[in-house]
């Protein structure tokens, strides 16, 4: 067993071992009933992969973190923004195609959404004035960032790198649906899917989540840090996810019309294939420093 293959091994084994008993130990202690409590309690599990990341690079294969992405580069900001507002551009498509699709009408007033925050749990206070929430999930998914490092630092700086060295997309396509497994534990509880756990789990979540693995992996990649990836992340569940429950509240198809349903692949599939057919799945030019020139040799199209 070569080094790079004994790094994946491990990496998987600590990522999920981590993670699945986090979660399992979360939902038998708040069960369905106490969705924010459970949230709460499974919030650790965030970090499984970075922890599984540092432990490989460190102590396993002693290769270190000259390729981990780790600097931020302010000169390609643009992919920063573009990793920021993403999600706007999402949700937007989805409201959009819906109703179009025969789906829900995004309620442009909040109140179904409004409802069903307070449901969850949500303190009425901070309901009251729900576009001055929309901003405050803007300007928080920067801060929140540094949570979804605990996943992007496993995902894209150190898997989807070592994957499938040379072949960036084949490398996008098996972190996806390795990622997408990853979460099994919350999907089959119906985290994403409530009405179809199973369809989710197998079928619609894997798709949304190797769409987006090509969308990650190309700003980490193109921006040559992942907090690029990272800001992608947190924007996604901050902004993405929270302007969508109040358009559509739980009157909707989770199935069809979310950002992680089939109508969310419009969108991410638009821009997929205008990354992998521009060639744009694949790192910016740079000079790697010295001790980055055995992992770029390593990892040849994806350091």
């Amino acid at each position: 067993m070569n080094t790079r293959t004994k790094g994946i091994l491990w990496y998987l084994l600590i990522a999920f071992g981590l993670a699945w008993a986090n979660w399992e130990a979360a939902y038998r202690l708040a069960g369905t009933n106490h969705p924010i409590y459970g949230m709460i309690l499974a919030a650790p599990a965030v970090f499984a992969p970075a922890l599984a990341t540092f432990v490989v690079r460190k102590w396993i294969t002693r290769e270190g973190f000259g390729d981990a992405g780790l600097r931020i580069d302010l000169s390609k900001w643009r992919y920063y923004l573009v990793a920021w507002l993403l999600p706007l551009f999402i949700v937007g498509c989805i409201a959009v195609l819906s109703p179009i699709c025969g789906g829900a009408k995004p309620d442009y007033s909040f109140h179904a959404g409004i409802q069903y925050l307070l449901k969850l749990g949500m303190p009425a206070s901070l309901l009251r004035y729900p576009k001055l929430l929309i901003v405050y999930w803007i300007v928080s998914a920067v801060p929140k960032s540094f949570v979804l490092f605990g996943e992007e630092f496993g995902w894209r700086g150190y898997l989807q790198l070592r994957l499938f060295p040379g072949r960036p997309l084949a490398a996008a396509v098996g972190t996806g649906i390795i990622w997408a497994i990853w979460h099994y534990p919350l999907t089959l509880r119906g985290f994403n899917y409530p009405d179809h756990p199973y369809i989710g789990s197998f079928l619609v979540f894997p798709v949304g989540a190797t769409l987006l693995s090509i969308v990650y992996g190309w700003l980490r990649l193109r921006s040559g840090s992942i907090w690029a990836s990272s800001l992608a992340h947190s924007a996604n569940n901050v902004i993405g996810g929270g302007i969508w429950i109040l358009l559509f509240g739980d009157k909707v198809n989770h199935l069809i019309s979310s950002p992680a349903g089939i109508l969310g692949w419009v969108s991410l599939g638009a821009l997929s294939a205008w990354i992998v057919f521009t060639g744009q799945l694949k790192p910016a030019e740079s000079v790697p420093t010295a001790n980055e020139l055995p992992l770029a040799a390593q990892a040849a199209g994806l350091s």
